[in-house]
């Protein structure tokens, strides 16, 4: 039988990577989609090098891309001062910091996601709308989102695991503080180094099974 402290120090983590994947994976969806739906209608010299970076997140050790975060968030940078000038803090060691990581690392999966998604729409249907007299926003609104309705859960339920799951940028920028900061993936990390192998596999098994559910539901719906 768990204690009341027990239970507290397993759900704490648990619902800090929820709050976070969740704020994240909706801003992630946001910014993926502007991105892709830019990117499929235009055509300018450097496209291929923007969408390089857009993916470079993928490919980039997550200590890196937790190093670049440090460095542009930190106090040194223009991007930490404005931070800690609009909320009296800096953003580092913060769960929110936790979110931007989330943001960075989801956002190749979710882009690639909707640019696929997007350019599999029939543009007749787009054109058609727009020779009708349907301004842009009514086409993006009424015709393409909903044409690629599913590519948007997939892209959202990607989003939300892969920030779940996200570790090492996470434990640069955010940190490992119990009830702060602490997310499973460092906990787990936590328990393991600290020989807790009972807690350690409580919460794999959690994660595994959040996972998998996730990834169940975008494979049936492909």
């Amino acid at each position: 039988m768990l204690s009341q402290a027990d239970l507290t120090s397993f759900l704490e983590p648990v619902l800090l990577s929820i709050k976070i994947s969740v704020i994240a994976s909706v801003a992630v969806l946001l910014l993926g989609t502007s991105a892709a739906w830019w990117m499929t209608r235009t055509r300018w010299f450097g496209k291929t090098v923007v969408e390089t970076v857009f993916m470079l997140p993928l490919v980039l050790p997550p200590t890196v891309v937790g190093f670049l975060l440090l460095v542009a968030l930190g106090r040194r940078s223009w991007l930490g001062r404005l931070a800690e000038g609009w909320f009296d803090r800096t953003i580092i060691f913060t769960w929110w910091a936790g979110v931007i990581a989330a943001v960075v690392v989801a956002f190749p999966l979710v882009y690639q996601t909707m640019k696929s998604g997007l350019s599999s729409i029939n543009p007749d249907y787009a054109n058609a709308a727009r020779s009708s007299g349907a301004s842009e926003w009514q086409v993006l609104r009424w015709i393409t989102l909903p044409l690629a309705a599913r590519s948007l859960v997939s892209a959202y339920i990607l989003g939300f695991a892969r920030g779940l799951g996200e570790f090492g940028a996470t434990l640069m920028v955010a940190g490992n503080i119990p009830g702060r900061t602490q997310t499973v993936p460092t906990a787990i990390y936590v328990a393991v180094e600290s020989g807790d192998m009972s807690q350690a596999w409580s919460w794999t098994a959690m994660i595994v099974l959040l996972s998998f559910a996730m990834l169940y539901i975008v494979r049936s719906r492909a």
